[in-house]
């Protein structure tokens, strides 16, 4: 696993966060305790895979902390897992989006049923299954090597040569936004996206043009076809993936 350390959020370390913290670190991860401030958690973050989210009865935390937590681990495809009781659960749905909940548990804690949910979430962070997933579609063989190169380590990236590989694709596949070349022999980036709005499936599917001109000519026509935005080719990594970041938390 690249990143193990689960960090147990709570608002103070009780007895029993002492013993669940003690539990993921006998199981070979690093469990570290931070209380509700956002100053705590964020220096916390980039080492965190995944966020285990502590509430004693009658408990409510601060609610720019709980907005600032839930905003960050959407951004970055992190998951929260819930502990509370049974009476507290329905404020964590109420404020939580259910895609973020990994999975909920009330006390009393299983350890040994919490551990295995922990083990079995990173595991599948470590595949990729909860980053954001962009198609990139380019005739260009070369092109599409370094953008799945540049973005890789960020993304599910899928790569295809072809306007018509494209719509075979997510026939079978789910994107959560496409990178579409402007400038494709036989099926243009054009055509493109017209399949794709007319298809019920791929319609609500964010499209960004990738274009080679910069010309003010050659963006009209681009914008002219109500894509989410164009990039032009000649843009360099961080400047892309800074980009893509701010994209897709302001189409979160």
């Amino acid at each position: 696993m690249a990143k193990s350390q689960v960090l147990v959020i709570g608002a103070k370390e009780t007895f029993l966060i002492r013993i669940l913290v003690k539990k993921i670190n006998d199981a070979g991860l690093e469990g570290v305790y931070v209380g509700w401030s956002i100053n705590d958690i964020n220096a916390r973050w980039d080492e965190t895979a995944l966020i285990t989210f502590y509430m004693d009865e009658g408990e409510r935390p601060p609610r720019d902390v709980l907005h600032f937590l839930v905003d960050r681990a959407a951004d970055e495809g992190k998951k929260l897992i819930p502990i509370s009781e049974q009476n507290d659960m329905q404020f964590l749905v109420d404020h939580i989006p259910g895609d973020i909940i990994y999975k909920s548990f009330v006390r009393p804690l299983n350890n040994e049923e919490y551990i295995k949910t922990v083990r079995e979430l990173l595991d599948k962070a470590d595949a990729g299954e909860f980053r954001k997933s962009i198609l990139i579609v380019d005739d260009d063989a070369n092109y599409l090597g370094l953008v799945r190169e540049w973005l890789k380590d960020t993304y599910k990236v899928a790569i295809v040569n072809s306007g018509l590989q494209a719509i075979k694709w997510l026939g079978n596949n789910k994107a959560d936004l496409i990178l579409l070349d402007y400038e494709m022999p036989v099926t243009t980036g054009p055509k493109v996206l017209e399949m794709l709005r007319h298809d019920v499936e791929t319609s609500s599917i964010p499209v960004i043009f990738l274009t080679g001109k910069g010309d003010k000519e050659s963006v009209m026509a681009v914008v002219a076809l109500k894509p989410e935005g164009y990039f032009l080719k000649s843009i360099e990594r961080e400047e892309l993936l800074t980009k893509l970041k701010e994209f897709f938390v302001l189409h979160k």
